[in-house]
């Protein structure tokens, strides 16, 4: 069977198509739903195995990033995010999608699928401005599906302004390493802790992605739906041959997860 995976659009998403070519390679059958159909029932959650909130700007970013979306989720789409969380269905957050489920209360997820007064956010970076390059992370934890034959090291672009993860106090950031729920972090090309710019965005601990204490909700700044093939690579003509991406590799983990939990 052919899973279903849902990337949600906001007025402002605009990473939705390459994210969509993405899971389609990976092998799901992609469909790309604006919020406002989930809000007049035209859809529902519960038909599909993965929930996507690709990258942008979602509603412009006018409050903060994510944020009104996220408000959408808490206070109009709870009952249908609550019946899809019970399911343990795979659910990611892109760059934007990140700021969204962190603002949602969906990340960290320590103690439960809404943790909610929110206890890490995203806010500017370091730097002051928008930041859009290749980096490296490292892949810090193997407890969850979404790293599987993923390498401990890897090329990625990032793309944003608000990226720098902060969490509410030492012990909540000590938590989520405890747990295992940091499972990635910025470093430079052998893999060594790096400040700027290898940290694009001065994140604590060097964050790049986590999940959620089930494993389940990934969050990252990262896009990997922009290295899901190898062309994407400016330097792909001077790589070994390979046939994936490293981000399709995600993909195809969440593909494959969603299809035994299904």
């Amino acid at each position: 069977m052919t899973v279903k995976a849902l990337v949600l659009r906001a007025p402002g998403t605009n990473c939705d198509v390459e994210t969509s070519w993405a899971l389609e390679a990976a092998g799901a059958d992609p469909q790309r739903v604006h919020v406002n159909a989930l809000l007049r029932g035209e859809v529902s959650l519960d038909e599909f195995g993965i929930v996507v909130f690709p990258g942008g700007f979602s509603f412009g970013d006018d409050i903060a990033s994510g944020k009104v979306l996220a408000n959408r989720l808490v206070y109009r789409l709870r009952e249908q995010l609550d019946n899809y969380l019970s399911l343990g269905r795979p659910i990611v957050g892109i760059c934007n999608g990140f700021q969204v489920l962190v603002k949602a209360g969906l990340l960290p997820g320590t103690a439960g699928p809404w943790d909610g007064t929110p206890t890490v956010t995203l806010t500017d970076n370091d730097s002051g401005r928008f930041e859009c390059r290749w980096v490296y992370l490292k892949t810090t934890s193997k407890k969850s599906f979404w790293v599987k034959s993923l390498p401990d090291v890897f090329p990625i672009p990032v793309a944003h302004g608000e990226g720098k993860f902060v969490a509410l106090n030492h012990s909540v950031y000590k938590q989520l390493e405890k747990n295992g729920q940091v499972l990635f972090r910025y470093v430079d090309d052998r893999g060594r802790k790096a400040g700027y710019p290898a940290n694009p965005n001065g994140s604590m601990g060097d964050v790049a992605g986590i999940t959620n204490g089930a494993g389940n909700i990934l969050g990252l700044m990262p896009h990997p739906e922009r290295t899901s093939f190898p062309f994407q690579n400016a330097q792909w003509t001077r790589q070994k041959p390979s046939k994936d991406g490293v981000g399709l590799r995600l993909f195809k983990n969440a593909v494959r997860y969603a299809a035994q939990v299904n």
